[in-house]
């Protein structure tokens, strides 16, 4: 009987353990798929499932933008917000927590996308390729824009379905655009002919490796030129504003970019910029009243030696000076084509050939070390969520304002000091940033339009440098509407945000701080935006509080 007894108390006990065993890891398998854990895995994997997620469904080469198709993937986002929410990262390391709040923002960006901006059905400009890198185009055709031919035999067969799919995409999007944009339709008019060349140039280049797709290419443009003829038609209707206001515009900065400033502080930031890059032009133009002015280059030789001295001269004082580590990949720059504005009407100039016919170091500063090499870091990165583009824009403030803030810290370390003149042109360069800034926030909050921004910058811009009707003007005025901020919060914003983590890591570290350590550490951050760079960096986390 005793030994009976024993036995049903081993096996009670067996049974129990089995039980608590298999509750356990039925409660861990439960959790991994509400995403309910502390492991940073789980955040990874979600977020290439986001990735993918975030796709629009393609069918014989259309993407799918319809109101049905737009409405399921709304629900199905409110699904991965529930399993990213319901993650404790309390736990986590802060280098952890920043991607969290990464994958965070761009799953804003897309619910964002939804409840506000809705792209497929209020802005024209969307189903233009021609269009990407000025606001957000459509998924699965950008690989027409300029592709390297000829064709792998292995690609001919995709490719050709693209270009089939090109004038599905605009029977769609006459359907999809419901609740167009006046200005957003007067963007897509104004820059139809673009598209229409992208499918021009491609046909004659198909006619040499592919003739077999030519016909396809042509009804590809054919597609394109008969949308721009349908805007006209339809434009009268297209009635909608196109900046989405103060108040969405603070929630876009917050939530989706981590931006930790207001319209309103933006707009006194832009103002105060302005005010001082017009000020210190007109005392620079003073200190220098008795030099000589600046030559312009006449001659493309002329044009390619002062590219290539003044790489040099920027590279040897990043160097000497000990700003940044410059990485053994940095390779030359390409300069940039030479226009003999002599064969154009009246001999104009665009606003930054002006800048750069002058003295073209202080704009390489902008676009080589600033744009160019940032680019090359993020290659690079091989991280799983900071080592790849950021979707809705989100790296625009930490690309734009660390290229903007890197002309303001070398030239206040003395990069210029012994150029003629070439403080003038810096400031002149400031003064047409701020403009656009100034351009951007009022066109977001509705109080002008694209054509009354665009007369705006045209007077307010130095010299009348900027061609009323350039490509310039328009294309920037594009990105400040379409993307929803670019100028005000990016450029200036953003480099005011490296300004204050700079001041910042100064009065945490005094007498120890190391400005090339500090630049190091702060590009080692990756493509994020800079208030989780500075919580990194500084373990401040005030802003940080501010956003979540």
């Amino acid at each position: 009987m005793k030994r009976f007894s024993h036995v049903f108390i081993i096996v009670f006990i067996s049974i129990f353990i089995f039980f608590i065993f298999v509750c356990n890891n039925s409660e861990k398998k439960g959790t991994k798929a509400t995403g309910s854990n502390n492991d940073h895995s789980d955040l990874v994997s979600l977020f290439k499932e986001f990735r993918e997620f975030q796709k629009p469904k393609i069918t014989n080469g259309v993407p799918d933008y319809t109101p049905a198709a737009m409405a399921e993937q709304r629900r199905g986002l409110k699904e991965f917000q529930k399993r990213l929410a319901a993650m404790d990262i309390s736990g986590w390391p802060v280098s952890q927590q920043v991607d969290y709040h990464i994958v965070r923002a761009e799953m804003n960006g897309l619910d964002f996308d939804h409840r506000v901006r809705r792209p497929w059905t209020r802005d024209p400009g969307f189903y233009l390729i021609s269009q990407a890198g000025a606001g957000p185009t459509m998924y699965g055709l950008s690989g027409l824009r300029n592709p390297r031919l000829p064709l792998q035999d292995d690609d001919i067969a995709e490719f050709k379905i693209r270009l089939q799919a090109v004038p599905k995409v605009y029977e769609q999007a006459k359907g999809n655009l419901t609740e167009g944009a006046a200005d957003l339709a007067a963007l897509a008019i104004h820059f139809n002919e673009d598209e229409s060349a992208i499918y021009r140039n491609l046909t004659a280049r198909l006619a040499e490796h592919h003739p077999d797709l030519v016909s396809n290419a042509e009804r590809a443009r054919e597609a394109v030129e008969d949308f721009g003829k349908w805007l006209e038609e339809n434009k009268s209707r297209m009635t909608e504003p196109a900046g989405l206001g103060k108040e969405n515009l603070n929630w876009w900065m917050k939530n989706v970019h981590l931006s930790p400033y207001t319209w309103d502080e933006l707009m006194v930031v832009t103002q105060c910029e302005l005010e001082r890059a017009l000020a210190f032009l007109k005392l620079e133009e003073n200190k220098n009243r008795k030099l000589p002015q600046i030559e312009l280059v006449k001659t493309e030789a002329e044009h390619l030696r002062r590219h290539k001295e003044a790489e040099q001269n920027l590279r040897k004082f990043v160097r000497e000076e000990e700003i940044f580590t410059i990485p053994e990949y940095l390779g030359p720059r390409r300069p940039q084509p030479w226009v003999n504005v002599s064969n154009r009407p009246f001999g104009a100039r665009s606003f930054f050939e002006q800048l750069r016919d002058r003295d073209s170091l202080p704009q390489l500063c902008h676009e080589f070390f600033g744009h160019e090499l940032d680019g090359m870091r993020l290659q690079h990165d091989k991280r799983p969520i900071r080592g790849v583009r950021r979707l809705y824009a989100i790296s625009k403030i930490r690309s734009e304002g660390l290229a903007y803030g890197l002309e303001e810290i070398l030239v206040q370390a003395g990069l210029i000091d012994n150029r003629l003149r070439a403080k003038e042109i810096n400031y002149i360069a400031i003064a047409f940033r701020a403009v656009r800034g100034i351009a951007d926030l009022k066109m977001n909050n509705n109080e002008v339009t694209l054509k009354e921004a665009i007369q705006y910058c045209y007077e307010k811009t130095p010299y009348n440098w900027l061609l009323l009707d350039g490509h310039e003007v328009w294309y920037e005025m594009e990105t400040n509407i379409r993307y929803v901020g670019w100028h005000g919060t990016a450029f200036i914003g953003g480099k005011y945000q490296l300004l204050k983590l700079l001041a910042d890591r100064t009065s945490q570290l005094g007498d120890k701080f190391n400005l090339c350590e500090f630049m190091d550490e702060f590009f080692a951050a990756g493509m994020i935006p800079i208030a989780l760079t500075r919580w990194e960096m500084t373990g401040l986390d005030d802003e940080i509080k501010k956003l979540w």
